[in-house]
């Protein structure tokens, strides 16, 4: 029977369309959709208005949303299956999600489809239109047979509903099917066994390779001389003329084809990829259905029909065909994008492990040229004579070393927040305080450049849980940049402000700007703007990259502004703060004062000899008595016979390793209450861990302050004269 346009519809062929949904913009979505079919459409918003309407009259379909508050979908329609006049109505379920148990329930309450939400306009009004043109006909050959004998009325009505069931269950049946699996060869075979010997004589069926010409056709059909259906797979060159000519014109667009063989074409020779008999290929007449979703044309369906009345349910048929194909081709598209984006994270971390790796060794290695270098500065101040360009040549010396110093320790922090082994010394602290005293460490390098600092700080503390350390870095890198990247005679301005429980920070310059294509980036690592040749600015870009992942340690956020290049720019930080909190109560212990370490004797350990021997000169300066060694095992051997009171170790020694070599200290008279004093260019916090295991009292980081390393043996000293003992080994970085 052919699909009637609304102005076609007659009156007395209107029928009813009932749609039950709980929410109102679906239902306005199934109206538009569905308005143009002409039928008197139906809302309801609930399982209990749904039956009072199928108590009152006849329905065409119902479609019927599963997921509804109350009485779901299928309790709505068991309740509807249980009214006489109703016992048949097609029933439609709309969900977003169907799994093969509830489908299966569904199927099993006579549905006779599943629509997946959002719906397709022209899949839902195509199915829906089957099912109106079948009612009207049922309506139509009714009151034909109302005007005929009784029986004869009841018979046709009879013969009428089987037909309808029939083909309602058999579309069932295909959508089940076809759902079953999202591999396209394996629903391509199904269908057409569906099809064969059932519906169709002989079906084929074509799905072009993703963006190429037709490669493949499955032909299956009944062969009389085998007693059973044949399915084989042939090239799509070698099927005959015109049914390559029906199907080319089908995947060009045409919806319909009409396929007449013919009679003077022979049989292609060789029979292609599967041992078949010869008459396989000789296709009957038949009807080629493009499978199509949209504009979209995914293939071609051919069917030889027994019954020449079932185009209608074939249409639908190929839309549902469609569908599950569509699925499929994006299934396999979603699965190969998944393993194309994992093999891409995959080498994308595998690179992110390779730079921390390397930043980490690159920072370490860095610190041991530094440490002998730095000493061998000091050693000149204690014993050059006065002279002023040699105190104007270790000054810079001494100036570009905390520099450089300070470059290695950013990259290694960037290193450590990437492997995930920074952990935040947290306590309550005022950010206010924070800032003044980040503000006096960078006005040397402010003043230096003849910059004018303009300062806008509230009048009370601003309370927050932080790591005061981190934060100072990331105010005090803020401050640095702004002055590295304006010229000399700039003006700066740094503001400090609460709004809605959010301290804001803001930094400021009139200098060089940021071009907008770096703005985005300006956080990442080694990002800079463009270079002049001189490369006057410096740096390697990881300064803005440790404030972006210091703030975020913090729970904050970081954000950069700048209207172009000459422009100025902005660094604003935005970090949670709380309204009360307690300061931090002052310790009552008093520090120790350094003490004098005069006459200790000291065994300096280091692989380096220019580290060794600059840490034994600095020593040997303030009055200890310094031997040194190379390596663990002469170590050793010095400390039976030198029997040291302090051991500066260095951890990475060739052969036996500081550890090692801690451990055997502590095990000889000569040296078990020495203070051993790790120096070392590993300071993360696991390195100072199995210092303290392996016996060590202190724990320095390399390039470490030879003050510091005077500093720590006095403090020794005070202690042991007040009668502590060494022996409780609290490693201090």
């Amino acid at each position: 029977m052919p699909i009637e346009s609304q102005s076609n519809v007659e009156h007395d062929d209107r029928t009813s369309i009932l749609i039950v949904d709980d929410l109102p913009e679906k239902l306005l979505v199934f109206g538009t959709v569905l308005e143009e079919l002409g039928q008197e459409l139906v809302f309801v918003r609930s399982g209990a208005e749904a039956l009072r309407e199928v108590l009152a009259r006849e329905f065409a379909v119902i479609l019927l949303d599963v997921n509804m508050p109350g009485m779901d979908g299928f309790e709505t329609a068991g309740l509807i299956r249980g009214y006489k006049r109703a016992a048949h109505t097609p029933i439609i379920f709309i969900t977003a999600y169907a799994d093969e148990m509830q489908t299966h329930r569904g199927y099993s309450l006579g549905a006779v489809d599943y629509i997946l939400s959002p719906v397709q306009p022209e899949v839902l009004r195509s199915k829906v239109r089957v099912f109106v043109q079948l009612h009207i006909m049922q309506r139509r050959l009714k009151r034909q047979a109302e005007a005929q004998a009784a029986l004869a009325a009841a018979e046709a009505a009879r013969r009428v509903a089987e037909e309808a069931t029939r083909r309602s269950n058999f579309l069932s049946r295909v959508s089940h099917t076809l759902s079953a699996s999202l591999d396209a060869e394996v629903g391509m075979r199904r269908l057409l066994e569906l099809l064969v010997p059932e519906i169709a004589s002989c079906a084929a069926l074509v799905l072009p390779d993703e963006g190429e010409a037709p490669r493949r056709a499955l032909i299956c059909r009944a062969s009389v001389a085998a007693g059973r259906a044949l399915l084989v797979g042939v090239r799509f060159a070698e099927l005959p003329r015109a049914a390559r000519l029906a199907f080319e014109e089908a995947l060009a667009g045409a919806r319909v084809v009409t396929y007449r063989p013919e009679a003077s074409e022979p049989a292609p020779e060789p029979p292609a990829l599967e041992p078949l008999p010869s008459e396989a290929l000789r296709l009957p007449e038949a009807t080629v259905f493009a499978l199509t979703i949209g504009e979209h044309v995914l293939g071609a369906l051919l069917i030889a029909a027994k019954d020449t009345h079932e185009a209608l349910m074939f249409e639908e048929l190929a839309s549902r065909a469609a569908i599950a194909f569509e699925n499929a081709r994006l299934y396999r598209s979603l699965q190969t994008e998944i393993v194309e984006r994992r093999q891409a994270e995959a080498r994308l971390q595998e690179a992110s492990q390779r730079k921390d790796e390397f930043l980490a060794m690159l920072s370490h290695e860095l610190r041991n040229p530094l440490a002998p270098i730095r000493n061998a500065v000091e050693v000149i101040r204690r014993i050059a004579p006065p002279d002023p360009k040699l105190a104007w040549a270790t000054d810079v010396t001494d100036r570009q070393i905390n520099h450089l110093t300070r470059l290695v320790e950013e990259l290694l922090d960037v290193a450590r927040i990437s492997q995930g082994k920074i952990a935040l010394q947290l306590a309550p602290m005022d950010l206010l305080a924070l800032v003044v005293h980040s503000v006096e460490s960078a006005r040397p390098y402010v003043d230096a450049r003849g910059h004018r600092l303009q300062l806008s700080l509230p009048s009370t503390p601003v309370w927050l849980r932080g790591d005061f350390a981190r934060l100072a870095q990331v105010v005090g890198n803020l401050l640095n940049n702004a002055a590295k990247y304006t010229p000399e005679g700039g003006s700066l301005h740094l503001s400090l402000g609460v709004q809605d429980g959010v301290a804001v920070l803001r930094v400021r310059d009139n200098g060089i700007g940021i071009e907008p294509e770096l703005l985005p980036h300006v956080f990442d690592l080694f990002e800079q703007g463009k270079r002049a040749l001189d490369r006057s600015q410096g740096g390697l870009g990881v300064g803005l990259t440790l404030v972006r992942r210091l703030v975020e340690l913090h729970h904050g956020s970081v954000e950069a502004r700048s209207a172009g290049p000459g422009q100025g720019a902005e660094f604003v930080v935005a970090l949670p703060c709380v309204t009360e909190v307690q300061a931090p109560e002052p310790s009552d212990a008093a520090e120790a004062q350094p003490g004098t370490a005069a006459g200790c004797r000291v065994l300096v350990v280091d692989d380096n000899l220019d580290a060794a021997d600059t840490v034994a000169m600095y020593l040997r300066i303030d009055g200890h008595v310094v031997l040194t060694a190379r390596d663990g095992q002469e170590a050793l051997a010095c400390a039976t016979a030198f029997a040291p009171d302090v051991v500066v170790l260095d951890i990475g020694l060739p052969m036996l390793d500081g550890y090692a070599v801690a451990r055997s200290l502590r095990e000889m008279p000569q040296t078990r209450q020495a203070l051993l004093i790790a120096l070392t260019g590993y300071g993360q916090k696991g390195d100072q861990r199995q210092a303290r295991e392996a016996g060590f009292d202190r724990h320095l980081v390399k390039p470490a302050d030879p003050g510091a390393l005077v500093d720590a043996i006095a403090q020794w000293r005070a202690g042991r004269g007040a009668g502590t003992q060494p022996g409780g080994r609290k490693v201090n970085a």
